[in-house]
């Protein structure tokens, strides 16, 4: 990540780094395919965020 943003904003960006991996595979074998995908995972090219 590039060092001339503010703290906050690398906080927010860092944040949203994080909800945008997918969910691990023991809990889609735990729910038998119940949730397959999280529902804040978005494409990077396809939706951008408002930060």
């Amino acid at each position: 990540m590039g060092s001339r943003k503010h703290a906050s904003r690398k906080r927010r960006l860092n944040k949203a780094c994080k909800q945008n991996s997918s969910v691990p595979l023991w809990v889609v074998g735990k729910t038998r395919g119940k949730f397959r995908r999280h529902p804040k995972e978005r494409n990077w090219r396809s939706h951008k965020l408002d930060i």
